[in-house]
This record gives structure tokens, sequence and C-alpha cells, in this order.
């Protein structure tokens, strides 16, 4: 296995990592990766529901209210990108408890909020606090796993990570409807803690030894600027953000869909994003699996092609949209997600296992960078919002085909992970 990290990129700290080969893939540990993953995509869905209810209590439209997540998706972009280096500098630790800690607090701001300002400044806190979360949590499975197990990790965790912002939709509709839509909030605060708790008595630092050096901000980007022209890093992280970020518009153009243009009650927009799970957990479970036996190149690749697919399909039935024709198209568009995001992100960072903290920072700025690009043109484009919706996700599929076939056809990529 060789390191193929830019020339440098390891001098902004000499970070020794345990072996990968002393750890295994327990319940535990899935648990841990899976919640800190799922947290920020968690707090969003969560909400959904609740917008009617959030909407009439501050006296603003549901238009307005999209605020929150684009300001959201905006914070969590950047934040990553201090996160990442810092926690390869300090350790995860303080990082993960720090973290989770601004996010509880951001919770409880949003719980109080009366004005939307206010609760989109809460928002922001959030954001803050769960990228940190979502940076160390592939970060913490680069540290633990290598080849095989580490894309096996990560597609678990996928797996498992989709359960709650899959649900949650749910619970946010029958929270708003028994208590409002202030309680929400608090539920992800309780949840936040949990998973501290759970990290300190089961997980704990997994970079004991670090030889601490000066941190500069001219030498992050330094790193960064490295790492963003690597193509080892490039082509797969390119790709897999692209797709991600197709999901996040699928997420914020979902209530405008289902609920406005199809006539769905707050419930039965829960239900159906609860639906989207089996159809992540399925291609979740068959990735490694694929992978194992064709490669894991040519398995993202034909995520890629499926994922395009369910985006062109989506403009057959835009013209007269029903239920039926979305969820069909939009779980193929989801199953080729399932497969490219695991396999697409351990090839990313398989390369880059002394800064996996800078390497996955960078991935996470860039999927949410996606996915508040795609959110945004998926919002202002002259077209209903089926029709933006299969736009922003066709052109997505493609941007991430092409930049997927160097990975596909390079020999260079060949031997990054294992039994490729």
């Amino acid at each position: 296995m060789h390191d193929h990290s830019p020339k440098g990129l390891s001098s902004m700290s000499t970070i020794i990592s345990p072996a990968a080969s002393e750890h295994r893939l327990s319940k535990g540990t899935i648990f841990l990766l899976a919640g800190l993953a799922a947290l920020g995509t968690l707090s969003t869905n969560i909400i959904l529901p609740a917008f009617s209810g959030m909407g009439t209590s501050l006296d603003v439209s549901s238009r307005d209210l999209g605020l929150t997540l684009s300001s959201f998706f905006v914070a969590f972009a950047f934040g990553q990108l201090l996160a990442g280096p810092l926690s390869d500098h300090l350790g995860r630790k303080w990082l993960v408890l720090g973290g989770l800690g601004v996010f509880v607090v951001g919770s409880v701001l949003c719980a109080a909020a009366d004005s939307l300002p206010f609760l989109v400044f809460g928002r922001i806190i959030q954001a803050f606090g769960a990228c940190a979360a979502s940076v160390l949590s592939r970060a913490i499975a680069r540290d633990l796993f290598d080849g095989e197990v580490l894309a096996r990790a990560l597609s678990l965790t996928m797996i498992a990570g989709a359960a709650a912002p899959g649900f949650s939709p749910l619970l946010g509709s029958a929270l708003d409807g028994l208590f409002g839509w202030r309680p929400i909030f608090l539920v992800v605060a309780v949840f936040a803690m949990v998973l501290s708790l759970h990290y300190v008595t089961h997980i704990g630092e997994t970079l004991p030894r670090r030889r601490p050096t000066l941190l500069k901000v001219s030498t992050f980007a330094t790193a960064y600027g490295r790492l963003i022209i690597n193509p080892h890093f490039l082509f797969p992280a390119a790709s897999v953000s692209l797709i991600i970020g197709g999901l996040y518009t699928f997420f914020a153009a979902a209530p405008s869909i289902l609920l406005d243009e199809l006539g769905l009650s707050p419930v039965e927009l829960g239900w159906t994003f609860a639906g989207t799970v089996l159809i992540v957990f399925l291609a979740g479970f068959l990735a490694p699996h694929l992978a194992g036996r064709w490669g894991q190149r040519r398995i993202g690749m034909i995520g890629l092609l499926i994922a395009l697919v369910g985006s062109l399909l989506m403009f057959v039935f835009a013209a007269a949209p029903s239920f039926t024709s979305f969820t069909v198209v939009i779980a193929v568009y989801l199953f080729g997600m399932g497969l490219i995001n695991p396999l697409g992100t351990a090839i990313a960072l398989h390369p880059f296992g002394k800064q996996a903290g800078l390497a996955s920072a960078l991935l996470g700025f860039l999927q949410m960078s996606c996915a508040a690009v795609g959110a945004s043109f998926a919002s202002i484009l002259p077209l209903a919002p089926l029709s933006s919706l299969a736009l922003v996700l066709s052109i997505a599929s493609g941007l991430a085909i092409l930049t997927f076939i160097p990975v596909a056809l390079s020999r260079q990529f060949k031997a990054l992970p294992a039994h490729e």
C-alpha cells in the first residue's frame, strides 16, 4: 500500500495513527460513525415537515424558511475546512466533543427562536457543530480501517446513517403535531449528547500519539491547495460530491414537490422519506460485495450511470407528475448514489491516511458546496419544482461521470483500494 499524499502535505503535523489492522468493525463503532455522519442531515430533514408550523409561528413564508437550509449548507461547508486539519493536529477527541457541544447550543438557540434571523443564527451554530461531526466520522473510519474494511465500514456507516435522516421527517411531523416545532430541536440536541457519551465510553481518541507543530493558516491553505490538485483525491472526491450535492438538492426540493405540487400531508412526506431508506439500505449493502467481485472503480461507475438514468427519467414524468412516478425515478437515483458514495469516498480517502482529517474536511466542503449550489439553482430556475430538480440532478450526474472517467480508466487508481 502506497501513500500518494502530495509532497509537503504531512508537514503540517506528524501524526502517527494506530494500525488499522488492530481494530475490528463493531456495532458500537458503526453506531458512532453513522451518528456523526448523519447529524447534519438529521437536523435538516427532521424540520422539513414542520415548515408550515414554523412559518405560522414566525410569520414568514415557507420560501423564506429556505434560508434555514441554505445558511446551514454554507456554514457546514466552510466549517469543515477548519475542523479537519485541527483534528489532524489536536486529535479527534476534543473536536468530536467540542463539535457536538456547539451543536447542542445551536439546537437550543433554534428552539428558543422568536424570529427568522434568530432561527437562522441558531442553524448556523448548529452547522458549525455538525460539520465537525461529519468530518470526523470519515476521519475516524480512516484512522481505524484500511482497504476493503474501510469500504465496508463506510458502506455500513452510510446504511445506518441513512436511517436517521430517512425516518427523521416522520418523527418531525409527529413531534410537530403533538408538541409544536420547538421540541424538535431539543430532540436532536439530546441525540448529540448521547453520541458524546457513547464516544467517551466506547471509542475515545483514535490518534493517541501526536507531535504538535505550530498551526498556521498559510500551512492549511498550502496543504488544501496541494490536495485539491492531486488527481488521486480530486477525481473521486468531485464525483462523490456532485452526487451527494444532488441528494441534498432532493431534500431541499422535496417539500415543494411532495407537499405543494403533489398534495401530500406532512405525515405522508415523512413516510416517503422513510421509504427511501430501504433503497439506500439495499445499495449500501450491495456496494462492498459487488466491489469485492468486480472492483470498486467499476461498480462506482455503474452507480453513477444508474443515477444519471434516474435523473433523466425524471424529465419524462415531469410534464404529468404523480407520486408513483416520482418515487420510482428518485429511487433509481438513490440506488446509484448508494453505490458510488461509499466506494468513491474510500477511493478518495485511501491514499491520505496521514491526513485523514484534512482530506475528509475537503471532501465534506466539496459535498456541501455542491449541495448549496444545487439547492439554490433548483429554487431559482424558472421551471416547475420537479423539472428544476430533474435538471440539477441530470447535470450533477453527468459531471460526476465525466470526473470519474479518469478513476475508472487510469491504472494509477487501480492499486489504491485493496483487491482492485
